[in-house]
């Protein structure tokens, strides 16, 4: 015996000592390199195969594998799951054949699956599997030659899944690629900061703008008027859930004819990931419609409804009136609710005018309190003209015997308030409707409804309406006259 060996070194056994064995190293190589190993371990200390199935287990879809001769080679989890059959049953058997395929139909599958190892690319087919449990469920397989050192078939891997769920997929994708390609509605997904991340054309057109250029941008951005009440509508969705029923919201869309003003429908959606345990959001989906054109024709509807009860309540509250002014005063006042916020009545001097007769004076009739709301006030009793400038809207009323629209526009408050009282309204004034007063053939003078800044400008509609409420109102101040006429003539 060496001394090295009688000293109780662990250095190479010499000849006499026995040869190491294939593929593994000597005691000493292992403690000369051990600070290397230490280092870079080898493969096996990575546990290669537990890697492997850790990523089979962990796959969505079902997988299994076999070797040249049709042996079971991999079994994951997920075909576990779907069959029954745990990986211990499944791998080393030889095909399908009596456990997890009907006998008769043993033959007809691993043919189509085995001949997967010599076509090109992968091959789809679908199959009724046996479950554990004797059940039958139809998978969709994709089949595909695995390829050994020499690049000849070594064997095959059949990934599966249940029909169901695979057509569960194809419809999300259709739905999908549908909804951003030929929807008839506006889809577009927001991310967490509230930018647009993807538009379909349908949303592309409504904001006036191409679907690359809307990506990335804040809602600001694309709409001039709405935008807090839909960035609300975002948060809240990101944060509590999409809401129990469809929202409309009023927005501002730039057009190459200006801003104008649409109502969408919508509907909102929060976007997770499917992929974390937690529910990450994404995003959220908005889905709208424009529905801008019922929704006026509603307004507009509702809004007759309302002015034609408000024209026959004032008829049967007049028709109680002693005193015929006090009449037209009713109708002024009736008139007001939700369409003005002043009215002034003007009485032509002398009563009335025939058509084509001289300059026009005008005397204040009746007006509204200008400061806190209230009834209409019967006024002008000593009959002095009021100072109306000329193209004053009134004076045009009566020169025209049609009715007369005027605004400041967008002016500032200051030069709103000096346009006012320049034509001597009150001074919060900034649109006006003048429609003239007629009986009889004969111009009475002319009512005068202004609106303040929070109102829009008065419309054709408005003035239909206000040309109403002239001729009761012009037929009880005719009425009066005529009351007048006939005391002095007793």
């Amino acid at each position: 015996m060496s001394a090295s060996r009688r000293s109780g070194t662990t250095d190479e056994l010499g000849p006499d000592g026995p040869e190491p064995e294939p593929g593994r190293d000597s005691p000493a190589q292992g403690k000369s390199q051990g600070q290397d190993q230490e280092q870079s371990p080898a493969p096996e200390e990575f546990g290669g195969s537990d890697l492997l199935a850790a990523l089979l287990d962990g796959m969505d879809a079902a997988l299994c594998a076999f070797d040249a001769d049709g042996v079971v080679t991999h079994w994951n989890r997920e075909a576990e799951r779907i069959l029954g059959w745990s990986t211990e049953e499944a791998v080393g058997r030889r095909g399908f054949a009596g456990w997890a395929v009907r006998t008769a139909d043993a033959e007809e599958v691993e043919g189509r699956l085995m001949a997967a190892m010599h076509a090109p690319g992968r091959q789809v087919h679908e199959f009724a599997l046996v479950t554990k449990d004797g059940g039958r469920v139809l998978v969709r397989t994709q089949s595909a030659a695995v390829r050994g050192p020499e690049g000849k078939p070594a064997g095959l891997y059949c990934a599966f899944s249940e029909v169901h769920a695979q057509i569960d997929l194809e419809r999300s994708i259709a739905l999908s690629e549908a909804l951003f390609e030929d929807a008839s509605w506006g889809v577009v997904l927001v991310d967490a900061d509230l930018r647009a991340a993807v538009v379909n054309a349908h949303a592309a057109r409504s904001l006036g703008i191409g679907r690359t250029a809307v990506l990335g941008r804040p809602l600001g951005e694309l709409l001039t008027q709405g935008v807090e009440e839909l960035e609300s509508a975002l948060t809240h969705v990101l944060a509590e859930g999409a809401p129990p029923a469809p929202a409309e919201i009023w927005v501002g869309v730039r057009t190459p004819d200006g801003e104008k003003r649409r109502c969408w429908r919508s509907g909102f959606l929060r976007l997770a990931s499917p992929l974390a345990e937690e529910p990450v959001p994404l995003g959220v989906g908005w889905l709208f419609q424009d529905v801008t054109e019922a929704r006026q024709s509603e307004q507009e509807a509702a809004q007759l409804r309302f002015r034609v009860n408000q024209l026959h309540r004032a008829a049967r509250a007049a028709a109680e009136c002693e005193d015929p002014a006090e009449a037209a005063t009713v109708h002024l006042d009736f008139a007001l609710a939700g369409f003005s916020d002043h009215a002034l009545i003007d009485r032509v001097a002398g009563g009335s005018m025939a058509d084509g007769e001289g300059p026009v004076r005008l005397v204040r009739a009746a007006a509204t309190p200008s400061g806190a709301p209230g009834p209409s006030q019967l006024s002008g009793h000593a009959g002095l003209p009021v100072r109306y400038g000329h193209g004053h809207p009134a004076l045009q009323c009566v020169e025209r015997a049609g009715s007369v629209r005027a605004s400041a526009g967008a002016a500032t408050p200051e030069a709103g308030r000096e346009w006012a009282t320049g034509r001597q309204w009150p001074p919060d004034a900034v649109h006006a409707l003048c429609a003239v007063l007629r009986s009889r053939g004969r111009t009475l003078g002319v009512v005068t409804f202004l609106r303040g800044a929070g109102r829009t400008q008065f419309e054709r509609s408005d003035a239909v309406y206000a040309e109403d409420v002239a001729v009761r109102i012009a037929a009880a101040l005719d009425l009066e006259a005529l009351e007048r006429s006939t005391g002095n003539g007793e």
